[in-house]
């Protein structure tokens, strides 16, 4: 099982968090799994960025993104070489470090 580190976000995961993930879910799945809330404005199809996350250490274990997941990273706030969207990034055996960026493109959040 591989370890997930979620470094502090102000409002999502203030403390930061880890956990053992599981390999074969998606980066999105494992988080939201462990009580971690990241915005996922389409439901997980690869349609919009709010899930957006950059992965600070681990980043070559993850599968390769699709030229869709580039373009929408394309317009991501804050967008590093290291980007993904956590709902495309299937995580593997390996250990990963997680930064959920302090903003998204998304204007209302519900429940907020």
């Amino acid at each position: 099982m591989p370890e997930i580190v979620v470094l502090p976000h102000p409002e999502i995961c203030p403390d930061g968090r880890t956990f053992e993930g599981t390999p074969g879910k998606s980066l999105l799945d494992n988080l939201l799994d462990h009580g971690i809330e990241v915005e996922h404005a389409c439901e997980k199809s690869c349609a919009c960025t709010t899930c957006h996350v950059i992965v600070r250490e681990g980043f070559p274990t993850l599968a390769p993104s699709t030229e869709d997941e580039d373009d929408l990273l394309d317009r991501a706030w804050g967008l590093t070489p290291v980007s993904r969207l956590s709902c495309q990034a299937i995580v593997d055996a390996e250990r990963l470090v997680v930064e959920i960026p302090r903003y998204t493109i998304n204007q209302v959040k519900e429940g907020r």
